[in-house]
């Protein structure tokens, strides 16, 4: 594989499981030194190690994206190590599920604090360095993006403010020379399905997606880095995924209808990424 990356550094917020933790092992594998940060920093460890062994180098960090200054600080790190930053990607969050009514507003607040201001804090710690770099600033949304499922408000609300500040903040950055990448996901095989509406972890929970509506989380990442490469607006990931987006775009009544028909799975376990 051509080594796209070569001599460049990459940061992966969640970087300790599915998404990220694939992100972070496609990267180095294309030639990128890796940043790798999340809140498990023993699982952080274990992949650094992993990335270490093939010949890259890659720097763990604990960090807790809902806290204001771990990203400034994460990033100042990385860059006094590694020397630059080329590519920055807002991976972390978790989704809260649950009807209106059996939901509070500190559950809307703390899905927001997550995917929506950790997304925000990702890039203003980011954004210097990848000005200097003229590098890109990658944002993980969601087909949630672009209709929300009954039982998924909070959820589906955090990830429309994703793709609406990824349009927004687009030319603005292309003034500075930065790119910016928006990931529309389907289902992805991660961990997503088995953490709770505050963010605890259940690996004995179930996995209610089939496995055939599942895209592994490697074939995933090799998209993702492709798209990453090219500066592409936005990839839109999985076939099903892809379908969603073009029924909400040019049928949104049959959207609404199909939407009526099924709903978000009852379980307390909410729609995590990899913190």
């Amino acid at each position: 594989m051509a080594e796209r990356f070569a001599g460049e550094v990459v940061l992966v917020t969640g970087a300790s499981s599915g998404i990220g933790a694939a992100l972070a092992r496609e990267f180095a594998l294309r030639g990128a030194d890796v940043a790798l940060l999340a809140r498990r920093s023993d699982r952080l460890e274990t992949l650094a190690t992993e990335l270490r062994s093939a010949g890259r180098r890659a720097l763990a960090l604990r960090c807790d994206v809902t806290a204001d200054g771990e990203l400034d600080a994460a990033v100042a790190r990385v860059v006094a190590e590694f020397g630059r930053l080329d590519v920055a990607v807002a991976n972390a969050g978790f989704g809260v599920v649950g009807d209106l009514a059996a939901l509070t507003l500190d559950d809307y607040r703390r899905q927001f604090e997550t995917n929506v201001f950790g997304v925000l804090r990702t890039a203003y710690a980011a954004l210097e360095a990848l000005t200097a770099a003229k590098g890109v600033l990658v944002l993980i949304g969601s087909v949630s993006g672009y209709l929300a499922a009954p039982g998924a408000s909070p959820y589906a609300m955090s990830k429309f403010a994703v793709r609406a500040l990824a349009g927004a903040i687009r030319a603005e950055l292309a003034r500075r020379g930065v790119g910016v990448v928006l990931i529309s996901p389907g289902f992805v095989d991660s961990e997503i399905r088995r953490v709770d509406n505050r963010g605890r972890f259940h690996p004995e929970a179930g996995e209610p997606v089939a496995r055939a509506l599942r895209m592994p989380a490697a074939k995933a990442a090799r998209k993702i880095a492709r798209a990453v490469a090219g500066r592409r607006r936005e990839l839109v990931i999985t076939g099903h995924g892809k379908l969603a987006v073009a029924l909400a775009r040019h049928a949104p009544r049959v959207t609404a209808w199909l939407l009526t028909r099924g709903r978000v799975s009852r379980r307390d376990p909410g729609r995590d990424t990899e913190t």
